[in-house]
């Protein structure tokens, strides 16, 4: 839909009295208008904006207590249960680096925000909530029982906003760093020249930007010593296996404001239809595996040796999911998770680089 097609605050109102189930990001669909869109028609109702200055949030949120952080993609959600601890304030990047939450965050990312209270029978479930500029979530925490009302009270007052129009101003979304590059710049030589010499994983992106190459295509150039490609089945079986022999792994899901990442095992699994559910005491996901184009294994020079993700994509070449063995700084790979990442079903590809199978 254009902007003159678009429901106003009071249709977008009676459309969630209508459709109580069905969830935000899929009712937003439905309507033509972002989940931010649809959260604002609530303001003056059970939505408050709130300024998204996300330094202050994060300090305030330690006082808050137990909560729980969700951060969510098109194709899956990730929710832990934790607090806010060890939190690493900027305005380029922020970190929380507690036991249980787990966050990388891009400040500027970050455009609109709401405190929301919804009456549930006898309880009020609160919530505050994160949209970049297209009006798409980026990061949400949900009170639980042991969260400290007050602490959190007093957070969104201090984040209150001077404006509450039940309306927000919507931008283009802008290019995702995971896109397809048309004009791709990088040789397969440059590639494999650059992938050869990392010392680091976060260097990674930085070399995509120097070769101006999305993942995808550098992971189609680079040769299968670098990448390989998967069957779509690799993501379940990394689950199940992970179940099954109780192997720590590292789960991150995330978008262009943040990325949230669960370490550990993996105890209760529960595939519904084409939905894989993890519903453990503190860390639940929903990933909706029908979403999934493609799935890679990854081996990435470090200090410590190489290290191996498997990592799923849509159809639009964005990151849905991706996963590592559990490992600190300093520390080789797994040799468990080596070994699953190696014997995954292969999808046979052929490559301008030519690089041998591992």
């Amino acid at each position: 839909m254009d902007q003159r097609e678009k429901p106003s605050p009071d249709q977008i109102r009676r459309a969630r009295q209508v459709n109580p189930k069905i969830r935000e990001r899929d009712l937003a669909a439905q309507l033509g208008i972002s989940e931010a869109e649809l959260v604002a028609a609530d303001c003056g109702h059970t939505s408050l904006r709130i300024e998204p200055r996300v330094n202050d949030l994060l300090t305030g949120l330690q006082a808050v207590g137990e909560v729980m952080a969700l951060t969510s993609n098109q194709s899956a959600v990730h929710e832990k249960i934790g607090v806010y601890d060890k939190v690493l304030t900027g305005n380029q990047h922020a970190l929380v680096l507690g036991d249980d939450i787990d966050l990388r965050i891009f400040p500027k990312a970050w455009a609109h925000g709401f405190a929301v209270e919804i009456r549930d029978g006898g309880d009020i479930r609160r919530s505050l909530q994160f949209f970049d500029a297209a009006g798409e979530g980026v990061h949400k925490v949900h009170l639980r029982s042991a969260s400290n009302l007050y602490a959190y009270q007093k957070l969104v007052a201090e984040l209150e906003s001077s404006h509450q129009e039940p309306i927000v101003s919507i931008k283009a979304s802008e290019a995702d760093q995971d896109a397809e590059v048309p004009d791709q710049v990088g040789t397969v030589d440059d590639l494999r020249a650059h992938w050869s010499g990392l010392t680091d994983v976060h260097q990674f992106f930085d070399m995509l930007k120097t070769l101006k190459l999305s993942r995808c295509q550098a992971m189609r150039m680079v040769g299968q010593d670098f990448a390989w490609r998967l069957d779509k089945g690799a993501v379940g079986a990394v689950f199940e296996h992970a179940v099954e022999a109780e192997m720590p792994i590292m789960c991150f899901v995330g978008n262009r404001g943040c990325i949230q990442i669960h370490s550990g095992p993996i105890k209760l699994l529960k595939p519904v239809g084409p939905w894989i559910n993890v519903l453990d005491e503190t860390f639940h996901l929903h990933l909706r595996t029908h979403h999934i184009r493609e799935v890679w294994a990854v081996r990435k020079p470090t200090g410590d040796g190489h290290v191996t993700s498997i990592e799923a994509y849509g159809a639009d070449g964005k990151m849905i999911i991706q996963f590592f063995g559990t490992r600190k700084e300093g520390e080789r790979e797994r040799g468990d998770w080596r070994f699953l990442a190696e014997s995954l079903p292969r999808i046979p590809t052929t490559t301008a680089a030519g690089g041998k199978n591992p």
